[in-house]
């Protein structure tokens, strides 16, 4: 079982992640990650970004694990605060109203039947042929959908019919996330 970080931990992430964005907007050296442990571990994670009325302003990440926490953390700001290609880059003057989300993954779990994918708790990855879509674990409850719901905008988000996820090509996994934020 990974890592769950303390609430002063939490606060450390989100206070580095904070400063990673400030550095990269006054393009001035990065900071070194908090010495946390669990930082060094192979894991991946999301950056997600809300402006001062709480609307999405970024959100980037990686589902599988291929470098250090601390660096996908790093990766994942600037990406999300920079390169969401939904927004323009973020400017010095919205950092200081810009609230900070951070979702630290769990591995990856194949699941044969999509409707054992639990709203709230599991995030869901949809693969078909070259077509994929993933809904973070607090998406669907946030947006207030059901377990159908949820599968009909995955599939719709993966450029399919929403009726995709019922087609027996289609395969799931889902995964956990240690979600906090500002």
């Amino acid at each position: 079982m990974a890592k769950e970080f303390s609430i002063s931990e939490r606060g450390r992430i989100l206070a580095f992640v904070r400063e990673v964005i400030a550095c990269e907007l006054a393009s001035s050296d990065l900071p070194e990650a908090p010495d946390i442990p669990g930082l060094n571990e192979l894991r991946s994670c999301f950056v997600t970004l809300h402006d001062c009325e709480g609307n999405l302003r970024g959100c980037i990440g990686n589902i599988e694990p291929f470098e250090p926490l601390s660096e996908n953390l790093v990766r994942n700001s600037i990406n999300a605060a920079f390169s969401d290609p939904r927004f323009p880059p973020l400017e010095m003057e919205e950092l200081g109203e810009t609230k900070i989300e951070v979702s630290i993954l769990t591995q990856l779990e194949l699941i044969a039947d999509p409707t054992r994918f639990r709203v709230g708790v599991d995030g869901i990855i949809l693969r078909q042929g070259k077509r994929g879509a993933v809904f973070l674990p607090q998406v669907a409850q946030e947006q207030g959908w059901n377990q159908v719901t949820t599968l009909e905008y995955l599939s719709q988000k993966a450029g399919l019919a929403a009726d995709g996820w019922q087609h027996t090509e289609t395969t799931f996994f889902v995964f956990q996330a240690e979600v906090f934020g500002e």
